[in-house]
């Protein structure tokens, strides 16, 4: 018998983003058994957009919970608490699921020993995401296939069994200052209990290359949460920071194609451009 699926969504001011995820969960080749949205505080209309989408598609069970602690850990854990089905899906409010995301992950959990998995993502805001989907699979499997001394997770596109939560829950970080990536926090904690952590190729995801748009030391800041998080589990391994030079060598690239690009129309434009222009302007 297949486990149950919960997906679990952690939101903070995603109107512009949450539908088109729900939409991903809600029309999928397999339903989950629920969705949970967790609303972080948000001051747009997230909740809005989700109790219609609660109103539209009652079968698929979509929860909408509120956490008043501001923060992703906080609002994940939530959701984690809440959720009742044997595995846990943890993706991002930007993700878009491929179509039988519900039907792999179903079917990797069911061998018990996994108490894990995570797959590759296609960038879905971004010109030939068929392309970037490719790219990705292989960097990924490279990445799984050379960790000897770790293991990591994606949080845009992951799943978890609630038994091996429940074993590591009190190993993960509050990261009350925010440094730290929790996906490679979690997958660190697993590896330190011996739970076994998989990387299937055909558990596709989406995700916005949004953080690409991010000015440079912002961006740098947030690579470098891979380094702080190795350091917090005393880990040292050469292998876990490539992830960092992979990120920092694609960045300058990307984000200028990003400057041409409307992910929303799928478009190349030079709106972006002129609002760069506009706002350098009123700052001489």
């Amino acid at each position: 018998m297949l486990p149950t699926l919960s997906i679990v969504i952690p939101a903070y001011n995603e109107e512009k983003v949450i539908e088109k995820c729900l939409l991903s969960c809600v029309t999928q080749k397999e339903l989950a058994d629920e969705i949970i949205v967790v609303d972080n505080n948000s001051s747009d209309a997230t909740a809005k957009i989700v109790r219609r989408l609660q109103r539209l598609h009652p079968e698929a069970h979509i929860r909408l919970l509120k956490e008043t602690e501001q923060g992703l850990i906080p609002a994940r854990n939530h959701g984690f608490r809440a959720a009742k089905g044997e595995i846990m899906g943890r993706i991002d409010a930007d993700s878009k699921l491929g179509d039988d995301w519900v039907y792999t992950v179903r079917r990797t959990f069911a061998k018990k020993s996994i108490a894990a998995a995570t797959g590759p993502v296609a960038y879905h805001d971004m010109p030939m995401p068929k392309v970037g989907l490719a790219f990705d699979k292989r960097i990924r499997q490279a990445l799984y296939n050379s960790a000897k001394d770790h293991t990591f997770l994606f949080g845009s596109n992951m799943a978890i069994r609630k038994t091996a939560w429940l074993q590591i829950q009190e190993l993960v970080h509050r990261d009350e200052d925010d440094l730290l990536h929790e996906d490679i926090d979690i997958a660190l904690s697993l590896f330190r209990k011996n739970l076994h952590v998989v990387y299937d190729q055909h558990m596709v995801g989406g995700m916005s290359a949004r953080r690409l748009e991010d000015k440079p030391r912002d961006f740098y800041n947030y690579v470098m949460r891979f380094e702080r998080t190795f350091q917090a589990h005393d880990i040292s391994s050469a292998n876990a920071r490539i992830p960092i030079f992979i990120y920092l060598m694609i960045y300058f690239p990307i984000r200028t194609l990003r400057k041409f690009y409307d992910g929303d129309t799928n478009k190349f434009t030079l709106s972006k451009l002129r609002e760069d222009i506009r706002e350098i302007a009123e700052r001489i």
